[in-house]
């Protein structure tokens, strides 16, 4: 089966953005997937299995950024990592 590639436009939900422990949550379940993912944010794209590259890409409540991913998984890892970032990495208060 020939890799393929997947992508969707996202928003930062959550009220800090990217902060240590969404990025970590990203980077954990992105990493669970054989798919390279990138997030692309204007003309920056980083590897969303790097740590280090989400705590540096700057992105608070409001960011909207592009999830790209290539490989077999590559759909079941935007859909995923999608859900993750929609739900607030489970910051969002209870209403």
């Amino acid at each position: 089966m020939p890799d393929t590639t997947a992508s969707r436009t996202i928003t930062l939900v959550n009220p800090q953005g990217f902060h240590a422990r969404p990025a970590h949550k990203f980077m954990q379940l992105a990493s669970g997937f054989q798919a390279e993912v990138l997030i692309i944010k204007g003309n920056e794209k980083i590897n969303g299995k790097s740590i280090l590259d989400l705590l540096t890409l700057g992105a608070q409540n409001g960011t909207t950024l592009t999830l790209q991913a290539s490989g077999n998984d590559a759909q079941a890892a935007v859909d995923a990592l999608a859900q993750l970032v929609e739900s607030g990495f489970g910051e969002m208060a209870e209403k």
